[in-house]
């Protein structure tokens, strides 16, 4: 393996691949943290962090909280998967091109019965 290879494969001398964090993760770091138990130094070299990163997760928490707290109470929106959703709009699609090639054809029809007369 060359120098370029380790270099961008992250392997490079003690440098980690990035890891995606999961909201639990980041919560558990973010009461950690705030906690004041142990210093947020010691926190962030042990989940390879940096201070940056912490920011980042405090101003996520604070943006969830914020959104929640403002939330109206009463029944929620229901959402439609996306899949479900796609398929929906596919087939309204179709519906609506059906009903233009039938008022094409319903125009046609009419003018050759009526001599070209909409009022019925």
């Amino acid at each position: 393996m060359s120098k370029r290879d380790t270099q961008a494969s992250g392997e490079e001398a003690g440098r980690k691949p990035r890891q995606h964090i999961t909201a639990e993760k980041k919560f558990q770091i973010f009461l950690e943290a705030q906690h004041g138990d142990k210093p947020a130094a010691q926190i962030l070299r042990r989940e390879g962090l940096y201070s940056s990163d912490l920011a980042r997760i405090r101003q996520q928490v604070k943006e969830g909280a914020l959104e929640q707290l403002s939330a109206r109470p009463g029944k929620r929106k229901e959402t439609v998967p996306a899949r479900d959703y796609e398929d929906l709009r596919r087939e309204l699609e179709d519906k609506e091109r059906a009903l233009a090639d039938l008022t094409v054809e319903l125009a046609v029809l009419r003018k050759k019965t009526n001599g070209g007369s909409w009022d019925r």
